[in-house]
């Protein structure tokens, strides 16, 4: 038996075992779903609170996620942007870069052309007047020529030398006499006398001169050997030193053309020049003889006295012989000058020829002018072609 006490009025009473089992029993029962109501109310409420606890972290995670999700789409699109910008910029930069250099290219080739066109208008007036002082040149040598007698020729070359004698008379001889010969009571006479003197009166040189020219149109052809033998006698007679032909007689001669020729081995102290070399040969013997001077005047001192004079003949051979080597060196520098001045005649029709022939000259720089476009100018540039070709599909060359 087992006692059980009421918890109402406190009363005991006893209970077999199965009845105190069958109470037990209810009051598990009663207890346990008690407990159990608490526990699920208790479970459901912690259920609750977790499921809110959890909506409000995934809220949050949500907004945090949405946040990090705007930002990254915000830097995204920012970035998008600037991207966009710095590629319009960079297409603005280029096309603005190929549009400069297409202008640049542009403003070149008109410039070329221009230069080109004011390049061939000046080259064409100077050919064309080159042409016409040429013609004009030939035009009077051919009428000078067509009137002139052989006496006519001969005289226009004896005022030729007079004239350029006459223009440095007063600097370089300021104390020689050249004059016409016009004493012919031997029987001859040459064309001018040329005398040179110290400042004390003592002649240093003399030369007899004979001109010698004839027309194109003469029948008889004179060479210069021709008149030696009289020159030499117009020399010994007027008790002149030297004897020179300024002649213009047989012009295809390559010794005269050479310079001055010495013919002393035909006849003593003559020479022959071309009319160029007629104020240097002057120039040449006075000089000479202004170095032999000093020699010639201790020989009369040495012979006034009685003195042996065989020392004084030696230098004067030595000088004579110096004197024969820098005449020689003096004559193969003229070489250049005789070359050029013998030619100058065939370069008058040369040269008209030459530029009558750069007229196709020019029509070919023209030709390559034109021809001359942004392909060839862009030709091997790939940077430049790519420039052009955006050009080409821009909007702004499709309107």
């Amino acid at each position: 038996m087992n006692e059980i006490t009421c918890p109402h009025c406190h009363k005991a009473f006893k209970i077999d075992e199965a009845g105190y089992a069958d109470i037990l029993k209810q009051v598990r029962d009663s207890a346990f779903e008690q407990q159990l109501h608490e526990r699920l109310a208790l479970a459901a409420k912690d259920k609750h609170s977790a499921v809110e606890l959890a909506k409000a972290q995934f809220t949050t995670e949500l907004q945090k996620a949405a946040a990090a999700k705007d930002a990254e789409i915000q830097s995204l699109q920012a970035r998008v942007a600037s991207a966009h910008q710095a590629q319009q910029l960079a297409v603005i930069q280029a096309v603005g870069s190929a549009e400069k250099e297409r202008d640049a290219l542009a403003h070149q080739l008109q410039q070329a052309q221009l230069e080109k066109r004011l390049a061939e208008q000046s080259l064409k007036e100077k050919y064309d007047l080159q042409i016409k002082e040429r013609e004009d040149a030939i035009e009077r040598l051919k009428d000078l020529k067509a009137r002139l007698s052989t006496k006519m020729v001969g005289e226009t070359l004896e005022q030729h030398c007079e004239t350029e004698f006459n223009r440095l008379r007063a600097t370089a001889f300021p104390r020689a006499y050249f004059e016409k010969d016009n004493d012919a009571s031997s029987g001859s006479k040459g064309d001018y006398i040329f005398r040179d003197a110290d400042e004390a009166g003592t002649e240093i040189v003399s030369i007899m001169f004979e001109m010698k020219n004839e027309s194109d149109t003469t029948a008889t052809r004179k060479k210069n050997e021709d008149f030696f033998r009289e020159l030499d006698k117009d020399r010994t007679e007027k008790g002149c030193e030297y004897a020179v032909l300024v002649s213009l007689l047989e012009p295809d001669s390559e010794l005269y053309n050479s310079g001055i020729v010495d013919v002393s081995y035909r006849f003593p102290k003559m020479y022959v020049v071309r009319p160029q070399f007629f104020i240097p040969m002057i120039t040449l013997l006075r000089n000479a003889a202004l170095n032999a001077l000093k020699y010639k005047t201790e020989l009369a001192l040495v012979k006034s006295q009685n003195i042996d004079i065989t020392h004084f003949e030696s230098q004067l051979e030595g000088f004579k012989e110096a004197f024969g080597k820098n005449y020689d060196l003096a004559s193969r520098r003229f070489q250049t000058a005789i070359d050029e001045i013998d030619k100058s005649i065939d370069h008058l029709q040369k040269t008209k020829e030459a530029l009558l022939g750069a007229d196709r000259n020019l029509r070919l720089a023209n030709d390559k002018a034109q021809d001359v476009t942004i392909k060839r100018l862009t030709r091997g540039n790939p940077t430049m072609a790519a420039k052009f070709a955006e050009l080409k599909g821009s909007p702004k060359d499709a309107g």
